[in-house]
């Protein structure tokens, strides 16, 4: 993509600032507290320079889509940053997202969650998760079905280095913002009944990108992954 770091951090906070706008106007609507509902930034193909504007304008973390790619620019920015990751986690890179990212969002079996529990046990680790949930019954994206979420709750709840704070779907892409919005209202749904049957609190909804930040502020996303919005478009 053609980036400049040139005023970014004076671009970022402008663009934060409409973003912040969009949210308050989609809380008021729903009559919700905007302060309730956080932004991450989602930095996947960027250099170091974007992860340092986010630290300027005063966000705590970063998203990052591949383990690699992130553990890369770690070194050169603010040791204090927070990293999650919200790519798909090959087995291959468990042991590298253990020891580096803050959280992991894209949980959805039980061969991953038993993993990262593993290595987190090794590493002498506590590991945020958050599971990810295919609640558009979308076939091109990652997560597991709604129906199967009691069970890999249950079993992340079994593992001692594991601390599963909530959910993550991603809506699938079409032009009827429906879609979307129905899709969220399904994940939320399904965090209240798991809430209800394990009597435990998963405080996260994690959904919701540039093109459909209101419907998931609608529908209770307490966590929105935005990039474009932020950053402008990629290549």
């Amino acid at each position: 993509m053609h980036f400049s770091s040139e005023g970014l951090t004076d671009r970022l906070a402008r663009r934060l600032a409409d973003v912040r706008e969009r949210i308050g106007r989609a809380a008021e609507q729903a009559g919700r507290d905007p302060a309730s509902i956080q932004i991450l930034p989602v930095t996947k193909t960027l250099p170091a320079a974007a992860v340092t504007a986010v630290r300027e304008v005063g966000l705590p973390a970063v998203g990052e889509n591949r383990v690699q790619e992130a553990i890369a620019k770690m070194a050169e920015v603010d040791p204090s940053m927070r990293w999650e990751l919200i790519g798909h986690l090959q087995s291959n890179k468990v042991r590298a997202a253990v020891l580096h990212f803050s959280r992991i969002q894209s949980v959805d079996t039980r061969k991953g969650i038993d993993q990262i529990d593993r290595q987190a046990a090794e590493a002498g680790r506590i590991i945020p998760i958050l599971l990810q949930l295919n609640a558009g019954r979308d076939p091109a994206k990652f997560g597991a079905g709604l129906e199967e979420a009691p069970d890999l709750l249950e079993h992340a709840y079994s593992c001692r280095n594991l601390q599963v704070d909530g959910l993550m779907t991603i809506a699938p892409l079409s032009e009827d913002r429906r879609v979307a919005r129905e899709t969220f209202a399904r994940l939320r749904v399904c965090r209240d009944r798991l809430e209800s049957q394990f009597g435990r609190h998963l405080p996260v909804l994690s959904m919701g990108m540039s093109g459909d930040l209101e419907e998931a502020v609608l529908e209770g996303s307490t966590l929105l992954r935005l990039g474009t919005i932020l950053f402008g478009p990629r290549d």
